[in-house]
Order: C-alpha cells, then structure tokens, then sequence
C-alpha cells in the first residue's frame, strides 16, 4: 500500500462522523477541498475501483462517501485495535521454537524479525508465543522443508503452576508499548484548537494529524493486541484507544467546519 493511499485513507477516516463507519457529506467547499487542491483528493476514483472507499448521491442529489470495512482497517494502521482485544481465546499458546546455528546468524535474525513484526512474544531466546492459531505460518517463515530439530511449532499450556499473565509479561515489553501510548497522548494534546479557515491553518492541522498518524501506528507495531483476557493490570492501549475516539470526534469537527478563504 502506498504511503498517500495510507495517508488519504486515514484523512477519510478523521473526517468522517465516526471511527466506526465513517461518513462524508458536503465534500466541496471545505477541508476535503482543501486536500484535493494539496493533491491528496485525486485518488478517490481510485479507491473506490479498489473497494477501499465507495459513493452514492443521497437526498438533494447530495454525495455520500464512505470507508469499506477494508479501507478502514488500513486507514486505523492495518489492524483494528476493538476486534482484535475483542477476539476469543481457546486457553492454548502456540509456539514456534527454532535452533538456529550461529553460522546462520541472518536466518536468525530474520526469523527474530518476522516473528516480532506479526506480534508474536519472546518468551526465551528461542521461543516465541502467540495465542492465535498459526494456520500457514511454517510456510511464511520458511520456504524450504527444515528438519523438526532446526524448527517446530507446538500448541500447549503451561502445567507448573505458571499464570497466564506471567507468561505475558514475560513475553511482551509492555513497559515500551505503554510508554509509545504516552507519546501517542502528548500527541493528541497538541491538537490545533484554531479554526481552520484558512490555508494556512490546514496545513498546520494536517501536519498535525501526519505525527498523531506516524506515532499511533509506531505505538500499534509494539502492540500485540492481546485478547482482553489476557491483559496486564497496567496495560495502557484501551485507554490509549479511547482518548484517539474523543480526539478523532473533536478533529473530525474542525475538518467538518473547514472552509477555505474566499
């Protein structure tokens, strides 16, 4: 995906009345026409071909955009933070464990990498968990058939009396993922609260919303998204979620209100 696909995807989503089916009315002579004069509004053809956004004329031949569930997801980062948490969870971790020689040292590197950008915790050196099903997943780390003393991937409980939560927290840094929901926040509150009727004044309101999109998915790629089962006391990514939907309504305002200098 594009970077100014992502970008516009996610200017959508601010601008429309909800996070959760956004909405766009009145599109000319206001911010979106702003944005389109800036360059940002020429792919919407585009996306609609791509069942990313679609239209429809509504009362008063009046057009009415609309993110796809697709255009959506990509436009919150890739994942939607409410399904996910939301998601049940069977009770069992799955594991993918490998032992790797140390003249392979880039296999394992990549391997490492592979399994830390789909979400998966480091439990100890070698081992790494995730409670979701790991359908294909041999497949997406290595191509060729490998030898079950080189890689293997198990599914399983722990059965010592270890909790859940320890495991948890062992796995995952939640003192890192917490801490980039924290700057995510000092984000937010730097919010332009000036009305945007004026060039000027969007551009500084969509370099604003630019940084709060970079550091809400900076924050998104340390963060499993766990089943809400299986969240630490301490865990700040709900809250984190609530306070954008309160800053997306205020945001989505201003853009709603823009009107360009006549």
């Amino acid at each position: 995906m594009k970077a100014k696909t992502e970008e516009l995807l996610y200017l959508l989503l601010w601008a429309g009345e909800t996070l959760l089916r956004p909405t766009f009315r009145n599109m000319t002579g206001s911010y979106e026409e702003w944005a389109y004069r800036s360059g940002l509004m020429r792919q919407l053809s585009v996306l609609e071909k791509r069942q990313l956004l679609e239209s429809q004329h509504e009362q008063g031949m009046e057009r009415v955009y609309r993110l796809t569930e697709a255009g959506r997801t990509i436009a919150l980062g890739g994942r939607d933070p409410v399904a996910h948490w939301k998601r049940a969870w069977d009770g069992k971790w799955r594991m993918v464990l490998y032992d790797v020689p140390q003249a392979k040292a880039n296999l394992r590197a990549s391997l490492q990498r592979s399994l830390a950008e789909r979400g998966f915790g480091n439990l100890q050196n070698s081992v790494w968990i995730t409670p979701d099903p790991l359908t294909g997943e041999r497949e997406r780390l290595l191509k060729d058939p490998v030898d079950v003393g080189f890689l293997i991937l198990m599914e399983g409980r722990a059965c010592a009396g270890e909790s859940d939560q320890e495991i948890v927290s062992r796995a995952w840094n939640f003192d890192a993922i917490n801490a980039a929901y924290d700057r995510h926040a000092e984000v937010l509150a730097r919010r332009p609260k000036q009305a945007t009727v004026l060039d000027g004044s969007a551009k500084s309101f969509h370099r604003w919303l630019e940084e709060e999109r970079l550091v809400w998915n900076e924050a998104l790629a340390l963060d499993p998204l766990l089943p809400e089962c299986l969240h630490p006391a301490n865990y700040a990514g709900v809250k984190a979620w609530k306070r954008r939907l309160e800053a997306q309504n205020k945001a989505g305002q201003q853009i709603r209100a823009f009107r360009t200098a006549t």
